[in-house]
């Protein structure tokens, strides 16, 4: 009992130190970063690559914990061009500040595996990973149901270089894509799967799609209208036979492009025209006339708001059923608004027809076969003008 009682105090010395280690071994400090996010793509300016935004804060568990004097970061992965060195590199640190912001030059490529680390008298004290970073191609994707999530079957991303962006969070595409209506099946990922096939690089989708909507519904809030849509959920009444459009999905569709930043995507894809054609009612049928001039309204608006010229792609699409394949009108219109040198010419939906169709042919949206081949006939329309832009930044250069 003695030999007992006098190893007792060594044992309490021997738990506050063991106590102290395991303190010691949680990180005093975290880095906590606000960019890059994982699966994140960012629209490279040239076609070698751009500049990745390292941004963040450094948290302390403790309100006496310093912050660190040294910031370093590397990226390791694989690229067109090549293995990156994957050397560190440093960022800018005060350690009197806990925020930061950095740039790193990157190839076009990925995905790619940030690592940040930061030190304290030499010692390091924190460390943070992003395993998915892509230098790439991003495409916003607006319009009415068949730019959604309202086709046969879900898909996904088979090259696994296909991220989709909600506003919030980048993740891997796959139906029902993050940020458009419905909660079936698109053409966004079978679309960005070629085009990652043919520029070997990630794509990024920005789905803003919302089902049913005619253009009118699409037009900055206060705009008049002299005919009602068929669905009058975006309309404001404002006196005998008077309406102006809320402007709800304007502000949410500008608001979604800002955030990507000036020139931070390639360009919109808009997708939309159904609803404005061969109405039941015919006075909720759009003239021509005025779908040119409301979606030039669109697109110069949109592009006054984000505060740059973006391009845009407009398809001519008009398709009901197979009793109603087509309005030359509306097929007229969006033409003209790409002949104004207001966008450029999408792909023509319209052809696709039969079996392409969802309910054996009977059905608006596409079928699981039309999906694949509605997101070729954008390719084959983008795939050209790319070249063209990326080889002129490779001129420039």
């Amino acid at each position: 009992m003695t030999s007992i009682k006098k190893l007792f105090p060594v044992f309490l010395v021997f738990l506050a130190l063991h106590f102290c280690a395991a303190q010691d071994a949680v990180a005093p400090l975290r880095i906590h970063l606000t960019s890059p996010l994982d699966f994140q793509v960012i629209q490279r300016q040239t076609v070698a690559g751009d500049h990745l935004v390292v941004a963040g804060n450094m948290i302390a568990e403790a309100k006496d914990t310093p912050l660190p004097d040294k910031l370093e970061a590397r990226v390791t992965g694989n690229s067109p061009f090549g293995n990156l060195p994957g050397q560190w590199q440093p960022l800018p640190c005060d350690a009197r500040i806990a925020a930061f912001r950095g740039e790193l030059n990157l190839p076009a490529g990925g995905w790619y595996r940030l690592e940040v680390r930061a030190f304290r008298h030499g010692v390091q004290v924190a460390s943070a990973t992003v395993e998915h970073i892509g230098i790439g191609e991003i495409f916003v994707i607006a319009g009415q149901s068949n730019s959604a999530n309202y086709d046969e079957e879900k898909q996904n991303t088979k090259t696994g270089l296909v991220a989709a962006f909600d506003g919030t969070l980048w993740q891997l595409a796959q139906d029902p894509e993050p940020g458009a209506g419905g909660k079936k099946g698109s053409f966004m990922p079978a679309f960005g799967d070629e085009m990652a096939g043919q520029f070997h690089v990630p794509i990024g989708i920005v789905a803003t799609g919302i089902g049913s909507t005619s253009v009118r519904e699409w037009l900055p809030a206060g705009t008049r209208l002299t005919q009602l849509p068929p669905l009058t959920r975006n309309i404001v009444t404002t006196g005998d036979n008077q309406w102006e459009v809320s402007g709800e999905i304007f502000a949410s569709f500008t608001a979604r492009m800002k955030q990507l930043g000036t020139n931070g995507f390639r360009a919109v894809l808009w997708h939309q025209g159904e609803s404005d054609a061969h109405q039941a009612d015919p006075e909720r049928t759009l003239p021509g006339e005025l779908y040119r001039q409301y979606l030039e309204q669109l697109i110069r608006d949109s592009r006054q708001v984000i505060g740059w010229d973006a391009p845009w792609f407009v398809a001519q699409v008009s398709y009901h059923n197979p009793d109603d394949t087509a309005s030359p009108d509306i097929r007229t219109a969006q033409k003209t608004v790409c002949d104004d040198g207001f966008a450029f010419l999408g792909p023509d939906t319209d052809t696709l027809t039969g079996d392409m169709r969802e309910k054996n042919g009977l059905g608006v949206h596409m079928s699981a076969r039309g999906q694949l081949a509605h997101a070729h006939l954008w390719l084959e329309k983008v795939n050209p003008w790319l070249e063209q832009q990326l080889g002129e930044t490779k001129k420039a250069k």
